[in-house]
């Protein structure tokens, strides 16, 4: 099985959505020929990013929620590979989407999982499922828990129902998970963080609430 991960990240390097692609990855094993790309600051993607994506049996996306939706340079490569597979007749192509988001609710990925459906319909391809992570901001800061225990459990268990249903080519109901690790600590959590990064760059906690 051939299958290509597309990183909708605009970060290059230390971004959640690669983090998740190579957790992905490595459920996957070595028997699955997986390419990567990264779609991002390109203003058109190449006939061979493109002809390389038409040979594989099952595309996979992940990507950062931007407004409740899909980011404006991965917008800009599927509407073009909208084009692209239009003209290719190869409906049996299966497409996984991943979106994660600094909601601690997953639903709030909901409409960019929609979108996705949408493209991939418009594409002639086939739907397989999308997984909607809540609190996508925390996974690079538990890496190092555990596999399947304390504030990553939800997400372990999610990924490997997700890899069992992209080997097997099973379209299945899109899955929703919020983090394993409660609401308020999440929440206490980020707040410490902005405060971290505001004082980095030399400004004060008031700074937050400031209002032009």
């Amino acid at each position: 099985m051939k299958i290509a991960f597309i990183n909708g990240s605009p970060k290059f390097k230390e971004s959640a959505s690669g983090y998740i692609l190579g957790e992905l990855k490595a459920l996957l094993g070595k028997d699955s020929n997986i390419i990567s790309g990264h779609c991002f600051n390109k203003p058109q993607l190449s006939v061979e990013d493109m002809e390389k994506l038409k040979e594989c049996n099952v595309l996979v996306f992940a990507f950062p929620l931007y407004v409740d939706g899909i980011p404006a340079h991965l917008l800009r490569c599927l509407v073009q590979l909208e084009a692209f597979f239009k003209t290719m007749n190869r409906s049996d192509i299966m497409v996984y989407s991943l979106t994660n988001s600094g909601f601690y609710e997953a639903h709030q990925n909901e409409l960019a999982l929609e979108m996705m459906e949408n493209w991939c319909i418009k594409s002639g391809l086939k739907w397989g499922q999308g997984l909607a992570i809540g609190g996508g901001g925390m996974l690079l800061s538990i890496k190092n828990v555990p596999v399947g225990h304390g504030p990553r459990k939800n997400f372990d268990m999610a990924l490997n129902e997700l890899t069992g249903n992209i080997l097997g080519s099973i379209s299945k109901d899109n899955i929703f998970i919020n983090p394993s690790f409660p609401r308020i600590l999440y929440k206490l959590g980020a707040e410490m963080g902005w405060r971290h990064s505001i004082k980095e760059n030399g400004l004060k906690r008031k700074d937050l609430f400031m209002k032009k």
